[in-house]
């Protein structure tokens, strides 16, 4: 098999398997960024909140675990190897969260809800991947590397578990286990949550999605001989990627970023399937497709920015317990609850 299959093709499948997870938890999970928030601040529920709170704790220690058994080593990984810079954290993920509530959606959402049929998620997969695009390495990309250039980390502490080991002498994999745990633990002290147990489930498969992704690349870039990059999912970058992939395929390798986009939608279709959901829609409102293509351009911008969107940084790299990771979590919580307050209830003075 390993004669057949490529490197590339390898990371690929990766991607597709662990994406596939992804897209299964938010079609029968009801896993979601924008949903978890909403909920949270005008359900009157923070059931899907807990739910990311055990996605978090299950990815940070199953990547510190492998860390620990010699599989992943932790300055391979992206978020762990570029200085942190915290302005274009809080930016990125405020501009992040503000388009994804001007869209519905972020980028692993609207893959999802494409997976179901929504074709307006369609025009939202796109645009994000163009101005992504644009930003990473179009007209824009010297304003953006002159604003927020990414400088490799030298000597400097990486992550959170780094700098805690270095203040305390305690072995730093042993640290971000415990983070791990403290996290899971709090998110699974609710009822509500054990009251869905399918959900939980489900939380527990995101979380498990990005351990693979993480030890699978790491094994490839560890035995193969093309050094290909070790990395989980994100999507953003990955959205262009995809796209570029598709038109240019024959000049262009497989890689991990474009079976991950691929396995989320067909994951997401699995589960239309499945809960009898899949139906074909379109938007019927120029105004709330012009406010979610200025969404989805926002949510490209802002995810270079932030050097990874609501998966990349809220999972991925939390899952490393790198620095940006929360800071740029809180940022996009903050963006996307400032755009669902504008889309709900206005900014109009109470009278």
């Amino acid at each position: 098999m390993l004669d057949i299959l490529t490197e590339h093709h390898l990371v690929a499948l990766i991607g597709l398997v662990s994406g596939i997870l992804l897209g299964l938890a938010a079609r029968l999970g009801r896993f979601c960024t924008l949903g978890a928030i909403e909920d949270a601040l005008y359900g009157g529920s923070l059931v899907r909140m807990r739910m990311w709170g055990v996605a978090i704790g299950i990815a940070v220690i199953g990547s510190f675990t492998l860390m620990q058994v010699g599989l992943l080593a932790d300055v391979s990984t992206y978020y762990l190897s570029i200085r942190w810079m915290p302005l274009a954290s809080v930016l990125g993920g405020l501009v992040f969260g503000y388009g994804m509530a001007l869209s519905g959606n972020c980028g692993y959402g609207a893959l999802a809800r494409l997976g179901g049929g929504d074709l307006r998620s369609f025009v939202i997969v796109l645009v994000m991947a163009v101005s992504t695009y644009v930003v990473l390495s179009g007209p824009l990309a010297p304003l953006r590397a002159a604003l927020f250039e990414q400088v490799p980390v030298t000597g400097a502490a990486p992550g959170i578990a780094h700098q805690l080991g270095g203040l305390t002498g305690l072995p730093v994999n042993w640290i971000g286990m415990a983070i791990g745990a403290l996290i899971l633990g709090g998110s699974l002290s609710s009822g509500a949550l054990w009251a869905k147990p399918v959900q939980l489930v489900w939380a527990v498969a995101v979380g498990l999605s990005v351990v693979l992704a993480w030890g699978g690349t790491a094994w490839v870039a560890r035995t193969g001989f093309e050094a290909l990059p070790v990395v989980s999912h994100s999507f953003a970058a990955p959205l262009g990627e995809s796209v570029l992939w598709f038109m240019t395929g024959s000049a262009r390798p497989l890689s991990f970023a474009v079976g991950s986009v691929a396995g989320v939608w067909c994951g997401a279709f699995i589960g239309s399937l499945i809960k009898g959901h899949f139906r074909w829609e379109a938007c019927e409102d120029p105004r709330e497709l012009r406010r979610q293509i200025i969404g989805a351009a926002l949510m490209g911008g802002g995810a270079v920015i932030a050097l990874g969107c609501s998966i990349g940084q809220g999972l991925s790299a939390f899952s490393v317990l790198a620095l940006s990771a929360p800071v740029t979590f809180a940022a996009i919580f903050a963006g996307a609850a400032f755009g669902l307050r504008q889309l709900i209830v206005g900014f109009q003075p109470a009278e």
